[in-house]
């Protein structure tokens, strides 16, 4: 049986000037952390002509510099990076916690679906508000985290046809993630709240609110609570 840090690893040319590892087949912490490991060492340790890296659920897509490295010395490079992953420590987890309204105005996909789960709108938002969720990674707009994986109750499909505008923080579900919108953008998730702190800011250190390998609790509050927090 293949060692847990090469089972499911395969490469895979994504363009002329990109390559993508997938560490695993299937979203599992334990494929999450081979993928932060191996991110973390490249962080670390950075192969000459890599311009970016990339991380997703399962994956790693290496972006470099074709005049500096192609895909097979990059390969063999990585091969080598993938058999010492084991021997890099994670940082420990930041826990968060994101406060959100629900329902209303600010959740109009809530009893829509509560109706597709047979269940009140209050036990949807107690499920939603009762899981620690993880990271697994940062994509489609600047801020916006991917988060899993939601109690098996709550597993929605997305929209049929996609919102042309999504106001910013909104907290939306579909299939089995979970997420916050950091801009007023076109988007398919079904939208059950809406949380007052900024995703993402330009101006703050950390311009995104929350990074890979966080831990997130979502905390229920009401509308005068979201307007408390809205003013400070």
């Amino acid at each position: 049986m293949p060692p847990a840090k090469t089972e499911g690893l395969r490469f895979q040319p994504a363009s002329d000037q990109s390559l993508l590892i997938y560490l695993g087949e299937e979203i599992s912490l334990q494929v999450h952390e081979r993928v932060r490991r191996l991110l973390l060492r490249l962080e670390t340790e950075p192969v000459v002509g890599v311009c970016n890296l990339n991380p997703a659920y399962c994956s790693l897509l290496v972006t470099f510099d074709a005049l500096k490295i192609t895909h097979d010395e990059l390969e063999r490079i990585l091969r080598g990076y993938v058999d010492r992953t084991e021997d890099a420590s994670l940082p420990e987890p930041r826990q968060l916690e994101i406060p959100a309204c629900y329902g209303g105005e600010f959740g109009p996909d809530l009893e829509e679906v509560a109706a597709l789960h047979g269940m009140a709108a209050a036990q949807v938002i107690e499920l939603h508000a009762s899981v620690t969720y993880v990271v697994y990674f940062l994509g489609f707009v600047p801020g916006f985290a991917y988060l899993g994986e939601l109690p098996r109750e709550l597993a929605t499909p997305r929209l049929a046809a996609p919102r042309r505008s999504v106001p910013a923080g909104s907290v939306a579900i579909a299939g089995n993630q979970t997420g916050v919108y950091p801009f007023a953008t076109p988007g398919g998730w079904r939208i059950i709240g809406r949380t007052p702190i900024a995703m993402f800011r330009p101006d703050r250190a950390n311009m995104s609110f929350l990074s890979i390998g966080d831990r997130v609790r979502f905390t229920p509050i009401s509308a005068a609570e979201f307007a408390a927090w809205k003013i400070r």
